[in-house]
């Protein structure tokens, strides 16, 4: 199955929390830190505002980095997602 967002929704992916520190030790759930990196997995077509169409900002593949409680978490053939405005998107990491 393959999630296609509307709008100027997106829908992202986060990558694995730390299983251990730098040092070895390994965290219990409890201690991991929710991770604050996405990747997008999925662009909708962008929205129309005062009659001008807007594109979006982020493409398939992007490491963003989200506002903390952004957006609707959907569970897909075992995989977890999460469908966000593209306004929670407060940034694009570049490597």
């Amino acid at each position: 199955m393959k999630l296609q967002p509307l709008g100027d929704r997106v829908v992202i992916q986060y990558q694995k929390a730390e299983e251990k520190t730098e040092s070895g030790i390994i965290l219990p759930d409890s201690a991991k830190e929710k991770p604050q990196e996405a990747v997008v997995i999925a662009v909708g077509p962008g929205k129309w505002k005062d009659g001008r169409k807007v594109d979006p900002q982020v493409k398939e593949g992007d490491k963003v980095i989200l506002s903390d409680y952004a957006g609707t978490e959907v569970k897909l053939d075992e995989e977890e997602y999460k469908i966000v405005n593209q306004d929670d998107i407060l940034a694009i990491v570049e490597s």
